[in-house]
């Protein structure tokens, strides 16, 4: 790894070389590298220092063992329930997360391996090209646990697959599977799940046999349009997004989910 970077710093991703092809395993504890603080943290500083690496020319973002990101840690939306603070004080951090994956001008390709969900789909989707196994599933169950798809989700979905099937996923949270995601075209390619370094492969390959400054650049120019609608739109979301933290029917979707049980909502 570069010196001019402590990578080892990282407690929540693994990284690794080949060539000039840096590969950043998302590797938090538990089966589906659910998104706690400390991951929150550090997803808001690795697209900055990939970006600065001069050793990587080409970035492959994924998960380790069988899921992607599943999303947010339940122990942390309990902490966040309680203390409404903690949400609050991440807000800053939501949005760049955001804006450092859409800022970062190397090409990322998501090496979609397992399950995306919530804030774990809005940093594949964000990628540049979208590569699952088709074993894998994505959607943003934001709204199954009482909370707005304010990190990202309202941005990318519906510049993907269109506003009408956007806010349809978006207000259900229903998860959907790899082919037909790719069908719809909310992803790039669903391979057999042993072909999917193959292809990642592939087409890593194809995007480093161009110049340099011609791949990194087209991508700055193709991201302007995004990066100007997630400037428009993330303070609202975020705000909003908080807001629903607070509310009584986003315990009551918390506490369900964990005790598998339908939840009682009120409305509240």
């Amino acid at each position: 790894m570069s010196a001019e970077i402590d990578w080892g710093r990282y407690t929540r991703f693994e990284f690794s070389r080949e060539g000039r092809v840096l590969t950043a395993a998302i590797a938090a504890p538990g089966a589906v590298n659910a998104i706690d603080g400390a991951l929150h943290d550090e997803l808001a500083q690795v697209f900055t220092d990939l970006q600065r690496d001069p050793d990587s020319d080409l970035i492959v973002l994924t998960g380790k063992g069988r899921a992607f990101c599943a999303g947010g840690d339940f122990d942390w939306f309990e902490a966040q329930i309680r203390d409404p603070k903690l949400f609050r004080d991440i807000g800053w951090d939501a949005k760049r997360i955001v804006t450092t994956l859409l800022d970062i001008e190397k090409p990322v390709i998501c090496r979609l391996n397992g399950a995306a969900a919530g804030l774990g789909a809005t940093i594949a989707l964000m990628c540049d090209v979208i590569v699952a196994a088709d074993t894998a599933v994505i959607g943003d169950p934001h709204v199954k646990v009482g909370l707005v798809a304010g990190d990202g989700g309202a941005v990318i979905w519906p510049q993907l697959i269109g506003y009408a099937r956007a806010k349809e996923y978006l207000l259900t949270g229903d998860m959907i599977p790899a082919v037909k995601a790719a069908e719809m075209g909310l992803i790039n390619h669903a391979v057999p799940a042993e072909q999917l370094d193959a292809k990642v492969a592939e087409i890593g390959g194809k995007i480093l046999g161009n110049p340099r400054h011609a791949v990194r650049w087209s991508k700055v120019v193709a991201n302007q349009p995004l990066k100007q609608l997630a400037i428009q739109s993330m303070d609202a979301s975020i705000a909003y997004e908080t807001l629903s933290n607070m509310t009584a029917d986003r315990a009551e979707a918390v506490a369900a989910f964990r005790e598998r049980r339908k939840p009682n909502l009120t409305g509240e």
